[in-house]
Formats: C-alpha cells, sequence, structure tokens
C-alpha cells in the first residue's frame, strides 16, 4: 500500500497497520454482515407496524403516513451528530450512535402506546429511524477499505446481509406481539417495539465491541490523511456542488428512495383497507413487506458486479426503468389482488437496490477517505429528507385521491433522474 519515494525524499515513517490489509476487510465485511442480519431484522418490524399503529392511534390514513416519513426523517437527520462521531471516532462511532438512538426510540413508543398518545409516538418514532440511518451506514464503511476494481460488490454484500433480517422482520411483527401478549399482555404493539429495541441494542454493542480497527481510521492512515481538518455536512454539500459524480449519486439516491418510500409507506393501508380481518391484514402485510424488503437486498451482489464491471451509470438506468415499472404495476393493482400487489413491491425493491448500491459506489469511488463521512453524510441526508417528503405527501394522497394516483406521482418522480445520468461525468 505504500508508493515508491522520488529520489533525494526523506524517507516517510509508515503508519502503524495491519500488514495484511486484505484480512482486515474481510472481518470488517464479517462483522458488518451480522450486524446488517440484526438491525435488519429490526427496521423490517418498524416498517411493517408503523403505519398501521398510528392509523389505530388517529384513526386516520393522512397521519398514518407520519409514521414512514418520521421513520426516515429521523433517519436523515441524525446525519448531522453521526458524521461528527464518525470523524472523530470512526465508522464504530456513528453506527453505534444510530442504533442508540434507535433503542431510545422504542422506548418512547412503548410509553406513547401506553399513554394513548400519538403525538409522543411521532416522536418515538423519529428516533426509530436512526435504525434505517445506520443500516444504510454500513455500506460505506464495507467500502472503506475495499479494493476499487471491487468496491461495488463488498459494499453489495453488507446490503445482500440485510435481505435475512429484513425479510423475516415484518412477518415476525406479528410473532413478537402474540409473544409478548401471552406472556405480559398489555396493549397492541408493545411487543413489536420491545423486539426492536433489543435488537438494536445487540447490534450496537457488537460494532461497539467487535469492529476494530475501525475501518474508515484505519483507510485514512494508509491514504496518509489523519491530520486532514474535521469536516462536516456542510463540507459535503459544497463537494457535490463541484463534483459531478458525487452530484449525480445524490440525485439517484435522493430520487429512488422517495419513490420506494412513497409507494410502500402506503401499502400496508392499501391492503387492511381491501381485508374485513386486521389480525389476518398484518399477517399479509407482514408476507407482502417481506418479499419486497428481500427484493431491495437479496440481489444487491448482481448490481455490485454490474457495477464493477459496467460502471454506476448503466446500472442506476436500469434501476430508474425498475421504478417506473413497479408504480404501473402496484398502482393497477386492486387492493385484494395480493400477487400483483406483491409483484409490484418486488419490482419496487430491485428499482431501489440498483440506485442505492449504484449511488454509493458512485459517491465513495468520488472521494478520498477524508472526504467520505461528510460526503456520504450528505448524500444520506438528502436521501431521507427526500423520502420524508414522499412520506408525508403519500397520505394525503391516498385519502383524497387513490393509492393508484400515488403510484403515478411516484413514478414521474422517477423519471426526473435521467436527466443527470445522461452526464457524460455520471459514472
Amino acid at each position: 500500500m505504500t508508493e515508491t519515494e522520488p529520489p533525494g525524499a526523506e524517507p516517510r515513517t509508515p503508519p502503524t497497520l495491519p500488514l495484511d490489509t486484505t484480512a482486515l476487510q474481510r472481518r470488517v465485511l464479517r462483522t458488518l454482515f451480522c450486524t446488517q442480519i440484526l438491525g435488519g431484522l429490526a427496521v423490517g418490524i418498524g416498517i411493517a407496524v408503523g403505519a398501521l399503529l398510528i392509523e389505530d392511534m388517529t384513526g386516520s390514513s393522512t397521519y398514518a403516513g407520519l409514521a414512514q416519513s418520521l421513520f426516515v426523517g429521523g433517519s436523515a437527520l441524525v446525519v448531522v451528530p453521526a458524521v461528527r462521531i464518525t470523524e472523530r471516532y470512526g465508522r464504530r462511532g456513528g453506527l453505534a450512535f444510530g442504533y442508540g438512538c434507535a433503542v431510545l426510540g422504542t422506548l418512547v413508543v412503548i410509553a406513547a402506546v401506553h399513554l394513548d398518545n400519538p403525538l409522543v409516538a411521532v416522536v418515538g418514532y423519529f428516533l426509530l429511524g436512526s435504525a434505517s440511518f445506520a443500516g444504510l451506514q454500513s455500506r460505506y464503511a464495507a467500502a472503506d477499505l475495499a479494493p476499487a476494481a471491487r468496491r461495488g460488490s463488498h459494499l453489495a454484500i453488507v446490503v445482500w446481509a440485510t435481505t435475512i433480517g429484513s425479510v423475516v422482520g415484518p412477518s415476525t411483527a406479528a410473532l413478537a406481539e402474540r409473544a409478548w401478549t401471552g406472556w405480559f399482555g398489555g396493549p397492541a404493539y408493545v411487543g413489536s417495539m420491545a423486539a426492536i429495541g433489543l435488537l438494536c441494542l445487540l447490534t450496537a454493542a457488537i460494532i461497539g465491541l467487535v469492529l476494530r480497527p475501525d475501518p474508515l481510521l484505519t483507510a485514512r492512515e494508509i491514504s496518509g490523511e489523519t491530520d486532514a481538518p474535521r469536516r462536516s455536512i456542510a463540507d459535503g454539500y459544497r463537494t457535490a456542488k463541484t463534483n459531478a459524480a458525487v452530484r449525480t449519486g445524490v440525485i439517484a439516491a435522493a430520487l429512488g428512495h422517495f419513490v420506494m418510500v412513497g409507494v410502500m409507506a402506503m401499502t400496508a393501508l392499501h391492503i387492511r383497507h381491501g381485508m374485513a380481518d386486521p389480525e389476518r391484514a398484518l399477517t399479509v402485510v407482514g408476507l407482502i413487506l417481506g418479499l419486497h424488503i428481500g427484493a431491495m437486498y437479496a440481489f444487491a451482489p448482481v448490481f455490485g458486479r454490474l457495477i464493477d464491471r459496467y460502471g454506476a451509470r448503466p446500472v442506476l438506468m436500469a434501476g430508474t426503468a425498475t421504478l417506473v415499472a413497479a408504480c404501473v404495476v402496484s398502482g393497477s393493482a386492486p387492493a385484494d389482488d395480493h400477487v400483483r400487489v406483491s409483484l409490484g413491491l418486488v419490482l419496487l425493491g430491485l428499482g431501489w437496490s440498483a440506485m442505492t448500491v449504484g449511488s454509493a459506489a458512485l459517491v465513495t469511488g468520488a472521494v478520498t477517505p477524508a472526504n467520505r463521512p461528510s460526503t456520504q453524510g450528505f448524500s444520506d441526508l438528502v436521501m431521507g429528507l427526500s423520502a420524508m417528503g414522499a412520506g408525508i405527501a403519500s397520505g394525503p394522497i391516498v385519502e383524497y385521491a387513490s393509492y393508484g394516483m400515488l403510484c403515478v406521482c411516484c413514478a414521474v418522480v422517477a423519471l426526473l433522474v435521467f436527466p443527470s445520468l445522461m452526464g457524460r461525468k455520471a459514472s
């Protein structure tokens, strides 16, 4: 990893690093793989019950959209303090902080359920979104020490690991509810929140204890950037303004996430409105969202390989087309046609996966290790805020128009990605 010194130059003192960074990267990937399973399980449960919980407390589909929007909003705004923590303590500190905030969020939601206070529940769901942020940031941790030629594949391995937890997560929500009620009794949704809190606590503990040495700090030592000034989200914004590849990655991540959250946020309610049995509806929602979340992560290694071979732009263009197809299938499916709804949600997950892996590889490869946390953090901030807007807008659109109209609007948003992808410097 060292460069040849020019003639006459004073020899540099090599950084204190593990001699085999390949072995270190394997350890990083193993650790992140395990934590993504646990974190994905927690996020999957949260996605399955969020809109249902808020609608039950408020009686309104409009307010139900707040659950998903605040879930992603929390994942966005926690970026600001998390970037500062990551700059100082590395990936280990930033990821543990995100999962720790999610644990606090579950406690707040449990209190809100007992108090029957939807406002407190909204605050709790905002904090709970930090688990989603930590899961997304893990893909960057996987890329810190990855060889440039395999960055997409290494990043995708960690994204893929989320499949295991996320597919099982929505279906686990009903199981957690039944187990908690049988053991302790109490109101609905407490069992789901308790399960999320325990999973996030365990994930934070593993990251804090096992993710050593830190991949980001090690990458900075290798690049000789240990003394580089610490950067903030504002620095990431300035980088995106001047770097075309970063700007393209940010736009693709933001609009792709907007479409995915916009459609997914209201699908649970769309399904339940076509079913008379609320308990059976939760089971069906869990199965369909499990398929959707599985598609979000299971094919990430395929997209990673394609990125390594052909570049990010073709994958991002394919992802955009898939998102449009998903909106067409989902929007034309009746509430009781669970097969077509499932197909639409699977396509939605595949499109999101291509957009997320492609944009992350594009942003990471365009900056040095010293600039990564601020630039990646800015990308996730914009990504989260755009999705929060989708969640807020989705409820009123479904309430006053229809689920089909929501899908039409999201398809239009997906098409807005194409202009930035057509630029020469986009890949």
